[in-house]
């Protein structure tokens, strides 16, 4: 080893030491405000959660499944065949997610998260009459509008829950069966991921991604809320966005429009979602193409004027939900904290592998900006090596974590809010040296068993 790889080693351990102390920091003051005057509304800060020293059903099959993906997930995904390791990644997640949501138990964990008073299934029963209900849906968001709506409800455009109402209409109604629609779908983000990073900075990169992409924090979260599902539907928008920028399918046209769909979909499942776009504008700077843009238009344009047909008006929506959020608990709850522990929330859902390996990817945009700043002109288009692709996409992801951290629309509860930014984040542990894969993806493992055995999370 030389004394720059032995250099760059001491900086990954500084970078996950730095996030951290920065949990820590948002800890400590957040519980010295919320003992001052409750304003954060959170018991455990930065997190939504209860401190609850607990085992649970999920204990054993999330330890063993974590050390399964330690010792094997790297070594299989460097020699399965590619669909079966996407097929894999996608099982892998979901073994690994609902054996920690088994941790609190089937009620508790899985079938009881969607059912409480401020989530979607409490006002299934009121879209008897879907015409109406969308018509109506704005004029109860607001807190003091007659039957205002749940929380999460009002939080959200109406594709929130109609999607639940769907569910309850073919027969899968109730909490076990929510939950599960979550866990599966949010799971599948993964394989979206994967063909994402296979088009856009090759398979090799895509490969080593894999276990890391599996064995995430975050699992916490996506398989206890609906944001998991909405990651995932973003994730597939712009997986199949990059099939048809880079013509990796067979029918780019066809994978144009899906994408434009599900983007259109994202958009009506949460208004801040719209952020996705920014890195759908990286797939398309790395693929050098706006070839997919009118068809992609197309099928977010076919949701929306759907959406707007039926009754509901996204922008009215948008700025009755603005006035609500201000209505409760982000009145007081500060910006001036909550805007850095934000970011504690991220480290705690990406782990310190995810830390040190963004520690990397900024370097590597570093180095490339002096580069070109040397030769006294701007790039002329996008890295042609894989790991500078991959460094544009995992960039693009942060940056739009970042610009829905400083809107101040998110104080608070960003473990799960910020899922559909932070599914990306893992990608680049492929930065990390090789030899200290699976020592990384212990760290991973670590965080998010203490992290679901040491709390009840809220979502």
């Amino acid at each position: 080893m030389t004394s720059e790889e032995r250099a760059a080693r001491r900086l990954d351990l500084v970078a996950a030491a730095a996030g951290a102390l920065l949990v820590l920091a948002a800890a400590v003051v957040g519980t010295v405000i919320e003992r001052a005057n409750g304003s954060l509304h959170v018991n455990w800060p930065p997190l939504y959660a209860s401190w609850s020293p607990h085992l649970g059903p999920g204990t054993p099959a999330a330890i063993v499944i974590a050390v399964l993906v330690i010792v094997h997930g790297p070594p299989l995904a460097a020699r399965l065949p590619w669909r079966r390791l996407v097929v894999l990644g996608w099982v892998g997640a979901l073994a690994w997610t609902g054996a920690l949501a088994m941790i609190d138990g089937w009620r508790t964990g899985i079938a009881g998260r969607l059912t409480t008073a401020y989530e979607y299934l409490t006002v299934i029963d009121r879209f008897d009459d879907l015409g109406p209900a969308l018509r109506d849906f704005t004029h109860h968001i607001l807190n003091n509008a007659p039957d205002h709506w749940p929380a999460h409800v009002a939080g959200h455009p109406p594709a929130a829950v109609l999607t639940f109402v769907g569910l309850d209409r073919i027969g899968l109604g109730g909490g076990g069966w929510a939950g599960l629609w979550c866990l599966v779908v949010g799971t599948s983000a993964v394989a979206a991921v994967l063909i994402a990073v296979r088009a856009l900075a090759g398979e090799p990169i895509a490969r080593r991604a894999a276990p890391f992409l599996v064995l995430v924090p975050s699992a916490v979260w996506v398989g206890t809320s609906a944001d998991g599902y909405f990651a995932a539907v973003a994730a597939w928008s712009l997986a199949l966005l990059a099939l048809a920028a880079t013509r990796r399918t067979r029918h780019p046209a066809a994978a144009a429009l899906a994408s434009g769909l599900l983007f259109g979909l994202t958009c009506y499942l949460s208004y801040g979602l719209t952020l996705i776009a920014l890195i759908a504008a990286a797939v398309l700077w790395l693929a050098r193409t706006v070839r997919p843009l009118p068809l992609v238009a197309a099928g977010a344009a076919a949701v929306a004027v759907a959406f707007t047909l039926a009754g509901f008006s996204w922008w009215e929506g948008y700025l009755l939900l603005v006035e609500r959020y201000y209505q409760g608990a982000a009145a007081v709850r500060p910006y001036a904290y909550w805007v850095w522990a934000n970011l504690a929330c991220t480290v705690l859902i990406i782990g310190p592998a995810t830390v040190a390996a963004l520690r990397r990817a900024l370097g590597h945009a570093l180095a490339s900006a002096r580069t070109a700043g040397r030769g006294l002109r701007l790039p002329a288009g996008p890295p042609r090596d894989p790991a500078g692709r991959l460094v544009v996409l995992v960039l693009a992801a942060l940056l739009a974590l970042l610009v829905a951290d400083l809107s101040g629309m998110s104080k608070a509860e960003t473990e799960r809010i910020w899922l559909p930014f932070a599914t990306w984040l893992p990608a680049a542990c492929v930065l990390l040296p090789e030899a200290r894969q699976r020592a990384w993806l212990t760290a991973q493992a670590v965080l998010a068993l203490l992290l679901n055995h040491l709390l009840h999370t809220g979502w």
